[in-house]
């Protein structure tokens, strides 16, 4: 009788297992849609939620970069962006081009057709085009590197939403580290189209504006300080007997690998370099010697100028005004 009754009963019992997690399925979904359709409700009435249209004012690496990702996230489509370009910038155009996208050679077009204008053009060419942004409805979402909210503002129609925002390049290959924040007109309804966008290319979190500099010296800048990191390991290997080729794939991979493994275990990265450092090991008399060349303070320093260059920026463009 017991042999009978105990295969039912774990069918029975795998059954309610079974029919458990279907219901938990459905109540994730369930839930899941419903925080779809509230997040709905916060993106401003004049912004298609599912298909943004977007102008960008500049049409450089970055800006390529972005659309590429928009488009990859679904969050656009290539006809559905503009960028204004130089007439003599071929690769841009043709970048835009590849994609779907039209370009011209003026900003106006640019302002009238998105709903959402990205401003990226270099530093020093914002002041020119800031008077040509006349209508207060558009949300504005700047790239430019050292430019403050309160410059945006003040050039600006008022009543215009602002948010400033500084991603890095590998925003290009989804694996971007971007933090923004909002001007004085932008709410929520703004933030979350933000964060919605730049989601889509990689990490994105809002600051305070404050922050907003040293993010630069140290996510937009860094890149090229890893490249070079990347470069100077993959020279130590040749030297050592590697093939280049093998060895920038090595040096890349590491790089790769050792930033994902801080991300993602959330150990500190000391711990992480301990747990590699066997006593009397490769590892630590390499790092013996990294210490007595100052990598720490070299990087230390790399942030600190790059920050106060941000700063000096924006003071330059200030007193130009």
């Amino acid at each position: 009788m017991r042999l009978t009754l105990i295969p039912r009963t774990m069918e029975l019992a795998k059954l309610t297992r079974r029919l458990r997690r279907r219901q938990n399925v459905r109540n994730v979904s369930d839930q899941h849609l419903a925080d779809i359709e509230e997040k709905k409700k916060r993106v401003p009435l004049n912004i298609d939620t599912n298909m943004f249209k977007i102008g960008f004012l500049g049409g450089g690496k970055m800006a390529q970069a972005l659309a590429k990702g928009f488009i990859r996230a679904g969050l656009s489509k290539g006809e559905m962006m503009l960028a204004s370009c130089l007439p003599n910038d071929v690769s841009s155009i043709e970048s835009f081009k590849d994609i779907g996208s039209k370009t011209v050679f003026s900003n106006s077009p640019v302002i009238d057709y998105g709903d959402i204008i990205i401003l990226s053009v270099k530093p020093q060419v914002v002041p020119k085009i800031l008077p040509e942004l006349k209508d207060s409805s558009k949300l504005l979402l700047s790239i430019a590197m050292g430019i403050s909210i309160s410059t945006l503002e003040k050039a600006l129609p008022k009543g215009t939403p602002v948010i400033r925002v500084m991603p890095n390049t590998p925003a290009l290959v989804g694996c971007g580290a971007t933090v923004f924040c909002r001007g004085t007109n932008a709410g929520d309804k703004e933030a979350e189209v933000a964060e919605k966008l730049f989601s889509s290319v990689g990490f994105c979190e809002e600051v305070s504006e404050n922050m907003i500099d040293p993010v630069t010296a140290l996510a937009g800048s860094g890149p090229a300080y890893v490249y070079m990191m990347i470069e100077a390991l993959a020279d130590g290997g040749v030297k050592m007997g590697l093939m280049r080729n093998l060895a920038y794939k090595l040096a890349a991979q590491t790089v790769l690998g050792a930033g994902t493994m801080v991300r993602e275990t959330n150990i500190h990265p000391g711990q992480l370099k301990d747990d590699v450092s066997s006593p009397a090991g490769s590892t630590i008399t390499g790092i013996h010697q990294l210490e007595k060349h100052g990598i720490r303070a070299a990087l230390i320093s790399a942030v600190e100028s790059a920050t106060q260059r941000c700063k000096e920026v924006n003071s330059i463009l200030e007193k130009e005004k």
